[in-house]
């Protein structure tokens, strides 16, 4: 991986900058960025937290990572296992501190629409629905998200549908890291070979912008963590990430 960001390498590391020390996180299902950056960030930083996977492992020390973020591996070496009842149990008592979950658009709430594009009735394509996220946006502490693509068409004015109210804490895309400020996501910082201009001009809804800035180069410890992760590119590859 080169020294300097590439558009997965920005995606994966900045989810794993939303883990913070001691708390519960959570990936969940077709979510291979989260998956990496959970582990990643067990690597890399010098604080502990407790992972937890759709697979129902917690804390896993997998002997190879998978394809699949639900693949069975992610529960080698677990503490103990969970089901998915327990996982939506944690949110509503008010014990997962963040949780990654998928969205196909968001508003500038960080609301998400998993449900179809295009109008309910007559959809242009039918998504596969909220699932457990509908239960864990609105009941976690935190939730975040990211898109392989920043356009207007993923991040929107106003949702085609609204799957799961209760609004993103943060958003990763390739150029872009949004964080939930006053009740709307604002921009904490731009991928250093775009601009805040160019994340205006590809996002569909309005935003704050004070004190956003370049985002900061990953460390060496996180370098080498998604390398160790992904020593043959399979992962980058698969992603085909694109700047623009």
């Amino acid at each position: 991986m080169a020294e300097n960001w590439s558009g997965f390498s920005y995606i994966v590391i900045n989810l794993a900058r939303f883990i913070r020390p001691d708390e519960i996180t959570f990936s969940g299902v077709n979510s291979t960025p989260p998956m990496l950056a959970c582990l990643l960030a067990k690597r890399a930083y010098d604080w502990d937290f407790v992972y937890i996977n759709v697979a129902g492992g917690v804390d896993p020390s997998p002997s190879s990572i998978p394809v699949s973020s639900s693949d069975p591996l992610l529960a080698e070496g677990s503490a103990s296992i969970f089901a998915n009842e327990d996982f939506y149990d944690l949110c509503t008592r008010g014990r997962m501190d963040l949780t990654f979950l998928g969205a196909a658009q968001l508003d500038g709430e960080g609301n998400a629409n998993n449900s179809c594009i295009g109008d309910w009735s007559h959809p242009k394509v039918r998504l596969p629905g909220g699932g457990g996220g509908a239960v864990m946006l609105p009941t976690a502490k935190r939730a975040c998200t990211w898109r392989t693509e920043h356009s207007k068409r993923t991040l929107v004015d106003k949702l085609d549908f609204v799957t799961s109210w209760g609004g993103m804490h943060g958003v990763v895309t390739p150029i872009a890291v949004f964080v939930k400020r006053d009740g709307r996501l604002a921009l904490q910082s731009w991928h250093p070979e775009s601009s805040l201009d160019e994340v205006r001009e590809r996002t569909g809804f309005s935003f704050d912008a004070t004190d956003a800035t370049p985002t900061a180069l990953p460390t060496a410890r996180e370098r080498e963590a998604l390398a160790a992760l992904d020593p043959q590119g399979s992962f980058e590859r698969d992603a085909a990430i694109r700047l623009r």
